[in-house]
């Protein structure tokens, strides 16, 4: 529950990156709450629901379409962080436009494990969990145009020379 008001309170934040756990989590609570209240609009008499003689048709109700229409900005925003962490810009998401190839793509991208370390979309949502590993100061600030220049850090004792 915490990974769904986590998502909810980033409302429209397009910037950073989301861990698998948080969008999946986000994704799940989110189809929990949908289901739910489309039961509810069936049983107050607000969704359409009709047998078509092959199957059945489910017409969205007055309760689940608020409901789709305000997570629409999160749920845009949580995936489009969850391919920065892949590396990958939020405009992939219009792949998803492709009929069947485009969803196959993105549920790929949403099911990978992220750049390890800070990528040019910010740094890696599993080392700021665990305690990230970094100084008191937080993490290192990075230039535009990642990866910066002038290499690793060398370590305490090491000159260079052989």
């Amino acid at each position: 529950m915490q990974w769904y008001l986590k998502v909810l309170k980033q409302y429209a934040d397009f910037s950073g990156r989301a861990r698998r756990t948080e969008f999946w989590m986000f994704v799940l609570f989110n189809a929990i709450a949908y289901v739910v209240l489309a039961l509810i609009d069936v049983l107050i008499g607000t969704a359409s629901f009709a047998s078509t003689g092959t199957g059945f048709q489910f017409g969205g109700g007055l309760l689940s379409g608020l409901y789709s229409l305000g997570v629409l900005i999160p749920s845009l925003a949580v995936a489009v962080r969850r391919l920065h962490d892949t590396d990958r810009t939020g405009w992939w998401l219009l792949i998803g436009l492709i009929p069947i190839v485009g969803g196959i793509v993105l549920l790929v991208f949403y099911c990978i494990e992220g750049t390890r370390g800070p990528n040019q979309y910010g740094m890696d949502p599993k080392q700021d969990a665990m305690g990230g590993g970094y100084p008191q100061g937080g993490a290192p600030q990075q230039a535009p145009g990642y990866p910066q220049q002038g290499g690793y850090p060398q370590q305490q004792g090491y000159q260079g020379q052989p």
